[in-house]
């Protein structure tokens, strides 16, 4: 064990390497890692079970369901390394415990099926290495389905590798170039960049800059199941004294449009051999036709059966002769292959020479682990200042000496029952500890961490800083730290702990003493004096929503203590009181949810629960043709189409126009909100999003304002570039309006940093009457670098100079009520009290004088009949803006899922079948080459998600499979409100009276029903005719 984990003295940060395995679901990530643990992991597994006991899905759900659900940690020894392994899950619905796993590696093995190619989740986890900064290697897992199953010959089989390979280079370059802001674009983009390579793949030359080359080792060739793999040096290093050529020649030779001249002995290009087309590339003739001679020989009837001999005597292969006469073929060629081309070996040697040791890696991961802070403010503690440049500096050159300041990164924490624990009883206080403080609770929360400084020791104190945390502000910063002792700390090997005194810098611990102090995630610093590490960030949030209650209401506050114990146990859910008091859970989908709910039954609440139906979110927004921009710019300014409302005592008149905003540009604003808080000065209140950069005159070195104003700019140039691109002169015009808009910017909504926005009235249109406009500050565009101070000035210098001082100063300090007002409507649309999506208001509110202004009683009496002014126009604005959007016939806006669908071709019918029942549009269909499977492409409400992949199982025998990413906003083209008038819509839907509600309806009606709002129904839905006496026959 000391050995595993490096802790002697003669210690080396280079002999070390922190790799976590990153695929989509069911593409072999905890079978690879079953054979790397039983052939290293110190006789924890045996290889005969590895590939079949899944060793890293311990909990009896993932054994159930045959998926994982976390990631968890395990201490290998290859050679003289220590290589700590991290498996992680590869379910859409598990992506968080991607993020926590991959914030902890220096590397990443990427796993990509050689049947299915290229899915969603392989997106995903390519970004998730992009943004951590992880070095990747590439692993094409399930060689052997292309030749026992799909029957591809070796040139074939070459080719598709080679597509796949090119594949995953591209989505790397995408995110080099930060082309596509989402997964689901790239998808969408990817294969129309493909077409023309198809043909002619095999002639293209690797270009030096792409990621995964298998000439530079960087990509291995493996089928996980069977235990056997290799890279292409493996076979250069076989032939280079057979062709008389060098490793290195060889090694470049195996890959790519290289050709070898029998005659010549030569090593050439497509054009240097003869033959023809009937030229094999090096990488055909000489690794896959000898593995599928190897194959057809132990597999088919008529096969060369000396094959399998001839490996065996060529490679001094020893085999016990009982395995060799097992009347199972597969078994014989598996003890063969797994001895000819070990996977183990292939993949750790891979590892060791490819993937970074931790202090290289730290070097270069710095700028995202913590950025480097300018220091604007003058008037901070430079010794403060000093020690934590000098900690900064410790973690990027993973300093392990005793002295170097200690720092460590908790990814999450995990819950593990106090029996499992190796020390438990070693003295007293331990066992009765638990991980939220109340002794009778039979679970300890473990920390899962990483030391990136310094050396970790048990009964040693830490600060525990939070992510809010700024070691500059010194005493108003003591909410964000806590000073914690550690209890233990232990080497994780899957479920089992191994108990250690102390860790160095570069290892993966699990610490036990933190499990009040950290609610998911946090750093520790042997110092106060340090920045805490940047947020990790999550492909999705967590979007399925249900309401939890105890079947017996006595039992309410052990769920109340379950709920804080889950919240703390999975790193990925929220628990949140709603505002009719109800406990709702967050979860990523429903396997996600399940998993929840069957941990709160059996292991953190205990009690029978009752949950409710999913909570589906909605947003809402106005109908609104972009393509007549223009006009609707006009509409905003012009003062015909508006809603007016008096507050109840007469002195503030509200007019408000509103606008739909382009689709781009919403979205824009939507993904930006993390941006946008900070740039703005606001918390976006997002538990993933970054760390907010404006704290007490610090800023991180990248810019927000300009990043921000670069999208808002892009997506709005898109916007009317795709509607009139001929139009020359229109799009100057818009282009122009629209940067008039933007200097007008006074605040957006809802919560300060939501996708409407609300603008400064116009102050030319003065009112003539005594009245005065309050004219609201521009102060969101000056942040966002849309106005210049000149503008405001301007804007100050046009309000007339004889105005009543004090109505100037009642208008002034009535600015913020308009603001709430219209925070306060955009939370709540006037449809089913959901948020306003995409939409521009302009709110001109006019104040008038009181009517008796000397006679001050009266004033006073007044404001006391009718509440105070400042609340009388929060109302009157929230009232005037929810009226204005119900005016310009408002539309329901649904989250859509992206779905991807794989099913045979006789199951294409049930499954479109499937699709047209709930709501689905379909984008695409293609056959996945070489295979019976198509693989489809479809938008899917999340309303009518619940139940889908269960629906699609059921219809297809469990032939399709399905996966689910929430992908975008999308309103929803049908009147809630509609009345058939015309005499085509009387005659086709009849005269209004038996008219069924529209799906529109049904969903506003059902979210009104579940917030106790009213809903306009008949009671009555059947009536009959009462019966009081016998029925006469």
């Amino acid at each position: 064990m000391q050995k595993l984990c490096r802790m002697e003295d003669d210690f080396d940060t280079g002999k070390i390497r922190n790799i976590c395995i990153l695929a989509h679901v069911d593409h072999g990530k905890t079978t690879l890692a079953d054979h790397l643990i039983a052939a290293s992991g110190g006789g924890l597994l045996h290889p005969k079970l590895a590939g079949r006991i899944r060793f890293m899905d311990y909990l009896d759900e993932e054994q159930r369901r045959a998926i994982t659900m976390k990631s968890s940690s395990i201490a290998l020894h290859y050679k003289d390394y220590s290589i700590n392994l991290i498996d992680s899950p590869g379910h859409m619905d598990f992506c968080s415990e991607v993020s926590t796993a991959a914030r902890l590696s220096d590397g990443a093995l990427i796993l990509v099926d050689a049947v299915e190619g290229v899915h969603i989740q392989t997106h995903a986890v390519l970004r998730q290495c992009w943004i951590e900064k992880l070095s990747p290697c590439l692993v094409l897992n399930k060689i052997d389905r292309l030749i026992s199953e799909l029957k591809l010959s070796p040139m074939e089989a070459y080719i598709r590798l080679l597509r796949i390979v090119h594949e995953v280079n591209g989505i790397i370059s995408t995110y080099k170039s930060e082309k596509y802001l989402s997964d689901v674009d790239s998808i969408l983009a990817g294969p129309s960049g493909d077409v023309t390579v198809d043909e002619n793949i095999d002639l293209i030359e690797d270009d030096d800059e792409d990621m995964f080359q298998p000439q530079k080792g960087n990509v291995g060739f493996v089928c996980a199941l069977d235990g056997w793999g290799f890279r292409v040096h493996e076979f250069a290093e076989f032939y280079a004294s057979k062709l008389g050529a060098s490793v290195t020649a060889l090694q470049k030779a195996l890959w790519g449009p290289r050709y070898f001249n029998s005659k010549t002995k030569m090593i050439v290009g497509k054009k240097g051999v003869g033959g023809g087309s009937k030229a094999r590339p090096m990488f055909v003739q000489f690794v896959l036709e000898p593995l599928w001679q190897v194959y057809q020989g132990a597999l088919e009837g008529d096969g060369d059966k000396g094959m399998l001999e001839k490996v065996i005597k060529s490679f001094n292969l020893s085999i016990p002769s009982r395995e060799l006469q097992n009347k199972d073929p597969k078994l014989v060629l598996q003890a063969v292959m797994s001895r000819w081309l070990p996977l183990s070996d292939t993949i750790l040697s891979m590892v060791v020479k490819c993937m970074p040791d931790p202090a290289s890696a730290q070097s270069f991961r710095i700028s995202r682990l913590l950025p480097k802070r300018e220091v604007l403010d003058n008037g901070v503690d430079q010794n403060v200042l000093a020690e934590a440049e000098l900690v900064r500096k410790s973690v990027e050159e993973c300093d392990w000496k005793p002295e170097a300041p200690c720092v460590a990164f908790v990814s999450k924490m995990f819950a593990v029952p106090i029996k499992m624990l190796p020390d438990r009883g070693s003295y007293t206080e331990v066992v009765n500890y638990s991980g939220d403080g109340e002794g009778e609770s039979d679970e300890c929360f473990l920390a899962f961490a990483r030391i990136f400084s310094g050396t970790l020791s048990a009964r040693q104190k830490v600060f525990v800083l939070s992510a809010l945390y700024d070691p500059l502000k010194g005493e108003q910063m003591q909410k964000h730290v806590q000073e914690a002792e550690l209890q233990s700390l232990y080497l994780m090997m899957g479920q089992g702990l191994k108990v250690v005194t102390s860790a160095k810098a570069g290892n993966i611990v699990a610490i036990r003493g933190l499990g009040q102090h950290i609610l998911k995630s946090a750093t520790l610093s042997s110092s106060k004096n340090c920045w805490p590490f940047s947020g990790m960030a999550f492909q999705v949030a967590p979007t399925l929503r249900v309401a939890i209650e105890p079947s017996d209401p006595a039992e309410i506050s052990a769920l109340l203590k379950g709920l804080r114990l889950l919240n703390r146990a999975d790193p990925f859910v929220e628990v949140t009181v709603s505002a009719r008091g109800e406990h709702v859970l967050a979860a990523a989908g429903e396997v996600h949810l399940e998993r929840c709910v069957k941990d709160l039954k059996e292991r953190f609440a205990k009690v029978s629960l009752e949950v409710s139906p999913p909570l589906v979110s909605y947003k809402e927004t106005i109908e609104g043709e972009v393509s007549s921009m223009l006009e609707n710019l006009k509409a905003l300014s012009k003062n015909s189409d508006y809603v007016e409302k008096t507050t109840p005592n007469g002195r503030c008149v509200v007019r408000v126009h509103v606008m739909k905003l382009p689709s781009s540009l919403t979205k824009v604003l939507d993904d930006s909100s993390d941006v946008l808080g900070d740039v703005i000065g606001i918390k976006s209140g997002h538990p993933v999003k970054n760390l907010d950069s404006q704290r007490s005159g610090i800023h991180e070195i990248d810019n927000p304002t300009a990043l921000l104003k670069k999208r808002i700019m892009d997506a709005l140039e898109s916007e009317i570039l795709s509607k009139n691109e001929n139009d020359e002169d229109y799009v100057d015009k818009c282009k122009t309006k629209w940067l008039k808009l933007l200097r007008r910017i006074w605040a957006l909504g809802p919560r300060q940093i939501g996708p409407n926005i609300l603008f400064t009235p116009d102050v030319k249109a003065e009112s003539s009457d005594g009245s005065i406009l309050i004219s609201g500050d521009c102060h969101v565009s000056e942040r966002v670098g849309f106005a210049d101070d000149s503008s405001t000035s301007n804007a100050e210098a046009e309000t007339p100079s004889n105005v009543n001082e004090a109505l100037d100063m009642e208008a002034k300090r009535l600015e913020s009520s308009v603001i709430s007002g219209f925070q306060l409507a955009t939370a709540a649309g006037p449809l089913c009290d959901e948020p306003m999506w995409g939409l521009a208001f302009v709110i001109e509110a006019y104040i008038y004088p009181h009517l008796g202004q000397n006679d001050e009683p009266e004033a006073h009496q007044q404001s006391e009949q009718y509440g105070i002014f400042a609340g009388q126009i929060i109302t009157t604005v929230k009232d005037a803006c929810r009226a204005a959007v119900l005016q310009n016939r408002p539309r329901l806006v649904e989250a859509m899922y992206f779905c991807e669908l794989n099913t045979p071709t006789e199951y294409l019918g049930p499954m479109y079948a499937v699709l047209a029942r709930r709501r689905a549009r379909v984008l695409k269909e293609e056959m996945q080459e070489g295979s019976p499977f198509f693989t489809v492409h479809a938008y899917l409400p999340v309303s009518e998600s619940f139940g889908f992949a269960d629906e699609l199982r059921r219809w297809t025998s469990g032939a399709a499979s399905v996966l689910l990413v929430l992908s975008h906003w999308e309103a929803l083209n049908e009147d809630p409100f509609f009345v058939p008038k015309t005499e085509e819509e009387i005659e086709e839907f009849g005269d209004g009276s038996s008219v069924l509600p529209n799906t529109a309806r049904k969903l506003v009606n059902a979210v009104r029903r579940r917030k106790g709002l009213h809903v306009e129904e008949k009671i009555v839905q059947h009536g009959t005719k009462q019966r009081t006496r016998a029925r006469k026959v």
